[in-house]
């Protein structure tokens, strides 16, 4: 509920502090006083994009602050926790605006964006009149009125999550036939570059060790050659033989020599063990310079095809492993295809046949509610002196979509036989009016916390037909908060708090003054609405009779 509006410098506003009540509450003044002014300035301070220029002349800044009270259960509280602002029982709302166009908003004294204060109003205030800018009028938002009303939401996730699931199912099959065309396209390469690969069987590191049994072969001849002289160097008939005959010379005169040639004979054994050493490790190369001349040639053709399929498929010899096992996983892909793409259809059919199934249950349910919510504003049109028009919720196929497959308009006829249309094109001013307040009635039960503004909307009707329009907002009022511009006194009357909005010159300076009316003051007003600028004793009489009715 608003509980108080503060407006400081606004347009022709110097300071105003109003203080709301539960119910209803009328706020009435002749063409120009401020009234207009006023919901300018709620809207500034709610986010809404209206005006730019507020502020007004001479002043540094305009500031409005609105506060409202929350239920424990209130919508704005899940606003508040989801942008990170304080919560409690009392919102206040503060915003600035300067005279170049910078705007600053505060949130229960926390700074916040406009679009927080956007999500703020959409649960506290609800703006109507013959220029309704909350979607009564606008066929594009229809089918959520038609839905808010049947309390539909659960059926409404249940047909986006069947949406999702079945785009997303559709949107597997299309990637996966993608995909198997693209393999089709190159299935002949596959194969071949796969059998290939196969029979070669390349191994990291191979050509290498290719490269390097190559060169040690083709110079392994002359090398051969020099190991072989060397090895005959250190045999039996070179150091091998010359050390050998040394020992037994010496080990022929070493008990002779009192002990002066022990140290020769352990350098000659070592020496001898070294140069054993030595032999075998000549012997061994020597071996391993013997070779098979086919060997060569083996080796060279492996060699050179292993560099031609680098070649071919432009990598190093060292990444066709890898390539050989990416090119069989796309091979066996392939292969597999069909299959996989038979799978992911059976399971998109399935997806789609569960959001056939929701949205066709949610369609049914919308028609069956279309019909109650008909009834319903039919009801609420009678008390409204409409009891001859027809209001009708019209469901016709619509393109599929997350929320189901249905296209939903709100028709009227004005007289029985007439030809039904859209409501802001078939019905009057003063019709329209009463049409959007027994919608608004409607569509409102479920609603709670939420202050309903109507801006003229008894605009073009009067008499018994006002006198019905003030008691149904009235009767709307009773559970929560409703705020009525007005220039009927019929509405006025039925008001349970009452304002009058008056423009004055002071200083040749204007201003726009609200004042909260008391019971006297009220007749006055009343009179006022009902006989003009002069006030009669007649009008005063009348509009005590309108406080009594």
């Amino acid at each position: 509920m608003l509980r108080a509006l503060e407006i400081r410098d606004m347009l022709i506003i110097d300071r105003l502090e109003l203080a709301f009540q539960p119910g209803l509450n009328v706020l009435t003044g002749e063409t120009g006083a401020g009234k207009s002014i006023l919901l300018d300035s709620l809207g500034f301070v709610l986010g809404w994009r209206g005006r730019a220029e507020l502020v007004r002349a001479g002043a540094a800044q305009g500031e409005v602050v609105a506060v409202f009270d929350l239920s424990p259960d209130h919508a704005a509280r899940l606003v508040l926790r989801e942008a990170g602002l304080p919560e409690g029982d009392e919102l206040i709302l503060r915003r600035v605006n300067t005279p170049d166009g910078r705007k600053t908003a505060w949130v229960n004294d926390r700074r916040a964006s406009g679009e927080v204060l956007r999500a703020l109003s959409d649960t506290l205030v609800e703006l109507h009149g013959q220029q309704d800018d909350k979607g009564l009028l606008d066929p594009r938002v229809h089918r959520a009125l038609l839905d808010e009303f049947g309390g539909l939401a659960p059926m409404l996730e249940e047909v986006r999550v069947a949406w999702r699931a079945a785009s997303q199912a559709g949107k597997a099959v299309s990637q996966a036939e993608q995909r198997l065309a693209d393999m089709r396209a190159e299935e002949d390469f596959l194969r071949h570059s796969v059998a290939e690969l196969d029979k070669l069987d390349p191994q990291p590191g191979e050509e290498a060790e290719l490269d390097a049994r190559r060169r040690l072969m083709q110079g392994a001849e002359r090398t051969r050659e020099d190991v072989a002289r060397a090895l005959t160097a250190l045999g039996l008939e070179g150091a091998e033989g010359a050390m050998g005959d040394a020992m037994r010379w010496i080990d022929g005169v070493v008990d002779r020599m009192d002990g002066k040639l022990d140290g020769a004979v352990s350098a000659l054994e070592r020496a001898m063990v070294e140069l054993g050493e030595a032999v075998q490790g000549v012997e061994d190369t020597l071996a391993a310079l013997s070779f098979d001349p086919r060997e060569l040639e083996e080796t060279e053709e492996r060699l050179f095809a292993i560099r031609a399929a680098a070649r071919k498929h432009q990598m190093a010899p060292d990444g066709l492993s890898d390539l050989a096992r990416t090119l069989s996983d796309r091979l066996a892909a392939l292969d597999a295809g069909d299959a996989g793409l038979a799978a992911l259809r059976k399971e998109a059919s399935a997806a789609q046949a569960a959001y056939d199934a929701a949205a066709t249950k949610l369609t049914e349910a919308r028609h069956h509610h279309a019909t109650s919510l008909d009834t319903a504003v039919s009801a609420e049109l009678a008390p409204l002196k409409m009891e001859r028009a027809v209001f009708s919720t019209m469901i016709t196929p619509g393109p599929a979509g997350p929320e189901g497959r249905d296209t939903v308009a709100f028709t009227v006829a004005t007289n029985p036989g007439a030809p039904s249309g859209p409501l802001n094109k078939i019905a009057s001013g003063g019709e329209l009016s009463r049409f959007l307040l027994a919608l608004k009635v409607c569509l409102s039960q479920h609603q709670t916390g939420i202050t309903m503004i109507f801006d003229e909307i008894d605009r073009g009707v009067g008499g018994a037909t006002a006198d019905a329009v003030g008691r149904r907002l009235a009767a709307l009022a009773d559970d929560g908060q409703v705020l009525v511009v007005t220039h009927s006194p019929q509405v006025a009357a039925l008001g349970a708090h009452h304002w009058r909005v008056e423009k004055q010159v002071q200083d040749g300076m204007t201003t726009s003054t609200v004042t909260p009316l008391a019971p006297t003051d009220r007749v006055d007003e009343l009179a006022r609405m009902l006989a003009g600028d002069t006030i009669t004793q007649e009008a005063r009489a009348a509009a005590r009779a309108l406080l009594k009715a």
